[in-house]
């Protein structure tokens, strides 16, 4: 009898966990500009967090989303990654968003936000600086950049059920494109 009821409730688990929304994130535009040797990414988000994931950040767990561009074929592609941490400090009640560190770059002074809301339409209108490489790519190259949440910068207690449980799923399709002549 024992062993029944820890298995009813092992598969209530279960259903509870498949029944978890993941919430969503899309790459409305995306186009590469530059001249003169510099080179940055214009990218606009679409981004909704789950119950779980908006917890996290409304008790001041940072969330992290993963940009990752490449440009051209393999194997000659050439690639970036930058990162967009999103934060809550409960004190102040303020939002940020900032780029934080690639090697390159260093990351960026944080944007600051009253509410989740201003929080998350800055995300429609992001710009990352690209290194010299990318200003010189010829027209017609292929372009592709999806958004995902990095769940290694999550605290580790958050890691398991970011790679597991749905609710944590959060990652874009790709989006892709070609570079036009200047």
């Amino acid at each position: 009898m024992l062993l029944v009821s820890v298995l009813a409730l092992a598969l209530a688990g279960c259903d509870a966990i498949r029944a978890q929304r993941p919430g969503s994130l899309d790459v409305r535009s995306a186009r590469l500009v530059g001249g003169g040797g510099v080179a940055a990414l214009e990218l606009g988000l679409d981004c909704r967090l789950s119950g779980p994931a908006q917890d996290a950040l409304e008790h001041g767990i940072p969330i992290t989303l993963q940009v990752d561009l490449a440009a051209g074929r393999w194997p000659r592609a050439q690639t970036q990654t930058r990162r967009v941490e999103l934060r809550y400090f409960p004190l102040s009640r303020r939002y940020q968003m900032r780029e934080t560190g690639s090697d390159e770059t260093g990351g960026t002074e944080p944007r600051s936000f009253a509410t989740p809301a201003y929080l998350f339409a800055a995300l429609g209108a992001l710009r990352f600086d690209l290194p010299s490489e990318f200003a010189g790519l010829p027209p017609a190259t292929p372009l592709r950049v999806t958004a995902r949440l990095d769940p290694a910068a999550l605290p580790g207690p958050l890691r398991l059920p970011a790679l597991f449980e749905p609710a944590w799923r959060l990652a874009s399709p790709e989006y892709a494109w070609t570079l036009a002549a200047h």
